[in-house]
């Protein structure tokens, strides 16, 4: 049977993890042919799996709807396929064979609305493209989400029938190399991976540790996984953490096995209010690290019954600090 997997959009973060978990059961997989429709990530080519790229898609969101209405259907039927899976929250149009949709894109599910100058981008998904993503969902022959909350909003937002859709939860395959362990007694290191996208939200990290400040707390520390420059609003923080000394450093990409290092010495901070899946809170769960996460249906799909888990109000700084300050005096 050939499989064309489509994912041009999938660049860096979950999405990529994603491609590369389904690239690898492809590989393994000798009773199919693989077709692989990507960009820019880089995968090789095997004996059953072929690699298509396509790095113009990413010039602009033109090229990027020209391909999906003219290049995607093309490639479908000049592979023959038996089978399209897509990766990137669209179907293939026009494809007649058996199509599976993995859906991962949270915006146009959630109650938060973002206006046109609010946030330019979370505004086009949820007034843009979700209903393209609607259709799609429509139109698939099989769903598959991370999560249940994202299975019941599919059901309630666009009535389609429960069996249609699948809940796979990301698969994480971690050595814990060490567990959680606080490796300083007199400064609670607190951590945060996460890129500059406004719903990671960020902020309320820096006024949480402002009102620290100025309560006379000072031992804390916070870790930042942002390069300080990705938009005005960054730039904008690390001007204040910088003006005000705050203890809150701006590290910038680290790799995964960094990443993991930070969880077996840090309490992970994810005030984040828009997800699919919360990958961190699970890696950090599984580190054995102590955790503050927002009061979200995604966090407590992954840490409810975790005794190391404490949930806040997202849009909220006081809850934050309360938390925060609870741990610094435990």
């Amino acid at each position: 049977m050939k499989i064309v997997v489509f994912n041009v959009a999938a660049e860096h973060s979950g999405a990529l993890t994603i491609l590369k978990q389904y690239y690898d059961k492809a590989v393994s997989d000798k009773q199919n042919q693989w077709t692989f429709v990507i960009s820019t990530p880089s995968l090789l080519e095997t004996d059953n799996v072929k690699v298509l790229k396509y790095t113009w898609v990413k010039k602009s969101w033109f090229h990027r709807l020209y391909f999906e209405r003219f290049v995607a259907p093309k490639i479908a039927e000049q592979v023959q396929a038996d089978e399209v899976l897509s990766l990137q929250n669209l179907v293939v149009r026009g494809v007649k064979v058996k199509q599976t949709l993995y859906l991962h894109q949270p915006l146009p599910f959630v109650e938060k609305r973002y206006g046109i100058t609010e946030d330019f981008m979370a505004w086009v998904y949820q007034n843009i493209m979700s209903r393209m993503i609607f259709n799609s969902v429509r139109k698939a022959d099989s769903i598959i989400v991370q999560t249940h909350w994202m299975k019941e909003a599919c059901v309630q937002k666009i009535k389609v029938s429960p069996s249609k859709i699948k809940v796979i939860c990301p698969e994480v395959n971690i050595t814990i190399k060490k567990s959680y362990q606080q490796d300083n007694e007199a400064m609670k290191l607190f951590f945060y991976p996460a890129s500059a996208i406004p719903y990671k939200n960020h902020a309320i990290i820096v006024e949480a540790v402002k009102g620290l400040k100025q309560k006379g707390l000072d031992n804390v520390r916070v870790v930042l996984t942002l390069e300080g420059h990705e938009n005005k609003a960054v730039e904008k923080m690390v001007q204040e953490v910088q003006e005000q000394a705050l203890p809150i450093e701006f590290i910038g990409k680290i790799s995964l096995d960094e990443v993991y290092d930070y969880y077996s010495r840090s309490i992970l901070i994810f005030p984040s209010y828009i997800e699919t899946f919360g990958l961190p809170m699970l890696e950090a769960k599984l580190h054995g690290s102590p955790i503050l996460a927002s009061d979200c249906a995604f966090s407590h799909e992954i840490l409810d019954g975790y005794d190391k888990a404490r949930f806040f109000d997202p849009y909220q700084v006081e809850a934050l600090a309360r938390l925060i300050e609870e741990v610094l005096h435990e």
